[in-house]
């Protein structure tokens, strides 16, 4: 069950195309529900003793979200982000925002992570390379811990989540092409529903679309959480809070 709001002005949303989705601004649709009534992850099972232990035996779940619509005549591409966890004394998520000359995803909070190249040897290993690419993370600094269900977007990429944890002392390097800035978000933020709002659009095909999202002010500049993102990090709650 989840808090309803009050309902939202009736103001009309474009309809989204190839054309259009670029400049969508997700802040105009309305929020519908905020998950306050969930329990939030406990702390004892973000730590990286209990993160290593619950990769290593899986619980019985099932994935909330797992695609959203599809753009028309995009063929579906394989793709992984790693989904980096700071090991600060408030584990930390490590996230970045995505360059506005990137073709898709432009200017949206993202994890590093992109397409899967034929080179590469496993998932695990995509996520590393688009890592050590976009933001200079480098493989030294991390340990995999496994990987989570697919997210297809509306992009038509299907996303393999990588989870790692991240030893601190790296340094970044960001590749201005791909990444216009990266940040942290605290673990046990990300992992309480009550930050967790619903957003629905009325409509058909992809005017009628749902999706959360996790706005986070970090000082004086909100991070707009939100779409895939948010998404992978609803399905980390699920399968932490099983």
């Amino acid at each position: 069950m989840s808090v309803p709001l009050p309902p939202a002005s009736a103001s009309p949303v474009e309809p989204i195309n190839a054309v259009s989705l670029r400049a969508f601004d997700p802040h105009g649709v309305p929020v519908v529900a905020i998950d306050s009534d969930l329990p939030a992850v406990a702390a004892d099972r973000l730590t990286a003793q209990a993160l290593r232990a619950r990769f290593a035996n899986p619980p019985k779940w099932t994935p909330e979200v797992r695609r959203e619509p599809k753009l028309d005549g995009r063929v579906p591409a394989q793709a992984a982000v790693l989904v980096p966890i700071v090991q600060r004394e408030r584990p930390t998520v490590l996230l970045t925002e995505r360059s506005s000359k990137m073709s898709t995803h432009s200017g949206q909070v993202a994890f590093p992570g992109g397409r899967v190249d034929p080179t590469d040897p496993n998932i695990a290993a995509a996520a590393l390379r688009e890592a050590w690419e976009e933001v200079g993370l480098s493989a030294d600094y991390i340990e995999v811990l496994g990987s989570l269900p697919t997210y297809t977007t509306i992009t038509s990429f299907v996303v393999t989540p990588v989870v790692a944890l991240v030893r601190p002392g790296f340094e970044l390097t960001l590749n201005p092409y791909e990444v216009a800035d990266a940040f942290e978000v605290p673990l046990d933020f990300l992992m309480n529903p009550a930050h967790h709002r619903r957003h629905a659009m009325v409509g058909e095909g992809l005017n009628a679309r749902q999706w959360f999202s996790m706005p986070y002010q970090d000082g004086l500049h909100e991070r707009f959480v939100w779409g895939a993102t948010a998404g992978m990090l609803r399905n980390f709650y699920r399968y932490l809070s099983a």
